[in-house]
């Protein structure tokens, strides 16, 4: 395959990445930990840690999952927001040589249920505010031992207001009940006096069970290997640390660190690069999000288009200092033209546009730095990245002509947790990941999506299977046929939208959102619902989501 986007590499940007320096994540933590040991590593609610700190800190969180007997593989599910608890747990079981399974802290109890089991999770570390949805389902799963973490355990004296806030004023930790459940701060001071024994974890080991739909509706492990993840902080090491000219990294980390884009890009990158996170616990709170960034000389910022749209709208963000801004990039959803320009206005940052899935770890594509202002375009195939733009025979299309964008590199997944048969559909005997997208590659390399192909809908960034959403919605008795679709919306980009058959004339529209709201997280959940007397389907009785999509297009 000739790469004749490698003419439109910037200067400096390797066409090729090695890897191989580290033997595993916990490898190469074990090394930078010592390496930027004075430096900051991640702030949050005003209190900072540096690598020093958190070697300590992860080494103590590693040591006491061996003490458990926790072998290599062991799977540990981090159920928390963005706080400094956060990469104590990641780094600790990488460490320890266990693999990460990643939880959504607003999942349901059915959804939490479905990803413990699925995962075989064992330990799982989960913020004391989303405990009671656990203890719904925690006899249901392979949960052994849980680890439960206030807001303010690590923010110090300040910690100790924090928690009385969270819990006493604002009423945010519903009451809850897991016998055996051991306190984050305690199980640190347990694991503290213990040694952290080696581990031979290698380049095939799974470092992460990332969760994305299906095809089917059920919810899927990504096994993101020790190298899909190595090789992805190699490439936007070589794609984007070189435009900070020498700085160390100081990135806005506002998407939560469960998402695969701000696991890798921030939150590993610079683990890599000897960089800090600013960690914003609440990005919804634009007015507390701004004040914060106000105390900060960042020079990262990463986001999706809906982030970005709701600070340039925020009158206190256009008075900020941005002097210190060198990159913004933008991803999960696409980037729209007038948030871009307006953020390029204000700040002086290009909004630079990247492109991936959870099964590439994330980023697959990315704009160039030296890009003047918004392209509509995902960028370049990053370094070690071949993509083909295929037909629906899987065969290549000329250039200029709309296909399936297939990507091949080192970043890409091994496949999905115990299912062959659904990483057999997206992944070819060549090793191209078929992800559904249509686009068009120019003769520069650059590629634009112009359309999908799955029924997928994208919700401020986060993947939405129609299929879940049909599951649940038909398990209401008064429910005969239902339909999920996607349709636009300003703010999130996409929303579900239903389409209900009735089997009870009494059904409501405020009873099928009580129920979704029981069932699915709050993007999940449809935003509105329309009652019919039939759905468009095909010959063989299977219900037409693209011809509901088309009707939307044509009303």
């Amino acid at each position: 395959m000739e790469k004749i986007w490698l003419k439109s590499y910037p200067p400096g940007v390797p066409a090729e990445v090695d890897y191989r320096q580290y033997r595993s994540v916990g490898d190469l933590v074990d090394k930078k930990v010592v390496e930027n040991s004075l430096r900051p590593a991640f702030h949050c609610m005003g209190k900072t840690i540096s690598f020093a700190d958190l070697d300590t800190m992860s080494r103590a969180f590693g040591a006491w999952l061996q003490s458990k007997g926790y072998g290599k593989g062991v799977r540990v599910a981090i159920m928390m927001p963005n706080c400094l608890q956060y990469p104590v747990a990641l780094y600790g079981t990488l460490r320890a040589g266990g693999i990460v399974v990643n939880v959504n802290p607003l999942y349901t109890a059915r959804e939490l249920e479905h990803q413990l089991n699925d995962s075989g999770a064992e330990v799982i570390v989960i913020l004391e505010n989303f405990a009671h949805t656990l203890q719904e389902v925690r006899a249901r799963t392979p949960v052994k031992h849980v680890i439960v973490a206030s807001l303010g355990d690590m923010l110090g004296v300040k910690g100790m207001i924090v928690n009385f806030v969270v819990r006493n004023v604002k009423k945010m930790v519903p009451a809850f009940d897991l016998p055996g459940a051991l306190r984050f701060n305690d199980m640190l001071a347990e694991g503290a006096g213990k040694a952290l024994k080696p581990v031979e974890v290698g380049h095939e080991d799974i470092a992460f069970l990332q969760y994305t739909g299906g095809t089917t509706g059920v919810s899927k492990g990504a096994m993101l290997l020790h190298r899909n993840i190595l090789a992805n902080i190699e490439q936007m090491d070589g794609w984007l640390l070189s435009g900070l000219k020498g700085e160390p990294g100081m990135i806005v980390t506002a998407l939560p660190l469960y998402h695969i884009f701000s696991l890798t890009v921030n939150c590993l990158l610079m683990m890599k690069g000897g960089g800090c996170n600013i960690l914003i616990t609440n990005p919804r709170d634009i007015p507390g999000f701004v004040k914060e960034l106000g105390k900060h000389r960042y020079n990262m910022i990463t986001g999706v288009n809906t982030l970005f749209n709701a600070l340039i709208n925020n009158p206190e963000f256009a008075k900020l200092d941005f002097s210190s801004l060198k990159i913004t990039g933008g991803g999960g959803m696409a980037v729209q033209k007038a948030v871009a320009d307006k953020w390029k206005q204000m700040t002086g940052s290009t909004l630079l546009e990247g492109y991936g899935l959870t099964e590439t770890s994330p980023v697959a594509t990315m704009n160039p730095l030296d890009l003047a202002g918004y392209s509509g375009s995902i960028g370049l195939p990053v370094p070690s990245t071949e993509i083909a733009i295929r037909d629906d025979d899987r065969q290549d299309v000329k250039l200029g002509e709309a296909g399936e964008i297939c990507i091949r590199g080192p970043q890409v997944m091994k496949g999905y947790w115990q299912r062959a048969d659904e990483t057999a559909k997206v992944i070819g005997p060549d090793g191209f990941l078929y992800t559904g997208d249509v686009g068009i590659m120019d003769e520069k390399g650059f590629i634009r999506i112009v359309d999908r192909k799955k029924d997928m809908i994208l919700v401020s960034g986060f993947n939405v299977y129609p299929n879940e959403i049909e599951q649940v919605v038909a398990m209401m008795p008064g429910v005969l046929e239902v339909a999920a679709i996607g349709v636009p919306d300003e703010h999130s980009g996409e929303v579900p939208k239903l389409f209900i058959v009735k089997k009870d004339p009494s059904l409501t529209e405020a009873q099928v959102r009580e129920h979704c709201k029981a069932q699915l997280t709050g993007y999940k959940q449809p935003k509105y619902v329309e009652f019919r007397t039939d759905l468009p389907k095909t010959n063989v009785g299977k219900i037409l989501r693209r011809a509901l999509r088309d009707e939307k297009k044509t009303a």
